[in-house]
C-alpha cells in the first residue's frame, strides 16, 4: 500500500519582494512565506521550519512505535528540530539537522530509551528521505515519570 499526501504552493512575484502561500491536503497547514520569512525574522514560515516540523513529527511517531512494540509506551515525547541552512559557493544547502528528544517513558532505562531513539533516527521515513543531509544529529534524554 502506498499513501500519498500533497501540498500546494503558489508563489507571486520575484524572489526579493515576492511571497507565497503553502497549503497541505488536510487543510491543517495554511501558511504564508517569503524570502524575508526565510532569511530574516519577518512573519510567515519557511521551508526549513516546515522540514524540521515534518522530521520531528515522523521521528516522534517512530520512537513511540518502537517503545509501544516493546510494551513501554511513552507518556510524553517532546522533539525539537533545528534545520541549518548554509550558504556555500553561491548556493545553499542543508548540512545538518539536530533532533533533540526528551521523553517520559515509565519502566524504561536511559540505555534502552537511547537505543530506540537512535533506531528511529535512522529508520523513520523522513530520516530516510533526508539521507542526503550531511549530518542528522540526535540528542535524547529520558525524564523520570
Amino acid at each position: 500500500m502506498v499513501m500519498k499526501r500533497t501540498a500546494d504552493v503558489v508563489w507571486r512575484g520575484n524572489l526579493r519582494e515576492g511571497h507565497g502561500d503553502i497549503a497541505t491536503q488536510s487543510g491543517a497547514v495554511k501558511a504564508k512565506y517569503s524570502l524575508r520569512s526565510r532569511a530574516e525574522e519577518a512573519p510567515g514560515t519557511n521551508p526549513e521550519e516546515l522540514l524540521g516540523a515534518a522530521h520531528a513529527a515522523c521521528f516522534a511517531m517512530s520512537v513511540t512505535a518502537a517503545l509501544s512494540a516493546a510494551g513501554k509506551p511513552p507518556t510524553e515525547l517532546r522533539t525539537h528540530a533545528t534545520v541549518s541552512l548554509a550558504s556555500e559557493g553561491g548556493g545553499f544547502s542543508i548540512p545538518e539537522i539536530v533532533l533533540e528528544l526528551e521523553g517520559v517513558v515509565p519502566g524504561v532505562d536511559e540505555a534502552t530509551f537511547l537505543q530506540h531513539a537512535e533506531a528511529a533516527k535512522k529508520n523513520c521515513p523522513v530520516s530516510k528521505a533526508l539521507a542526503g543531509v550531511a549530518t542528522i544529529t540526535l540528542r535524547a534524554s529520558l525524564k523520570q515519570s
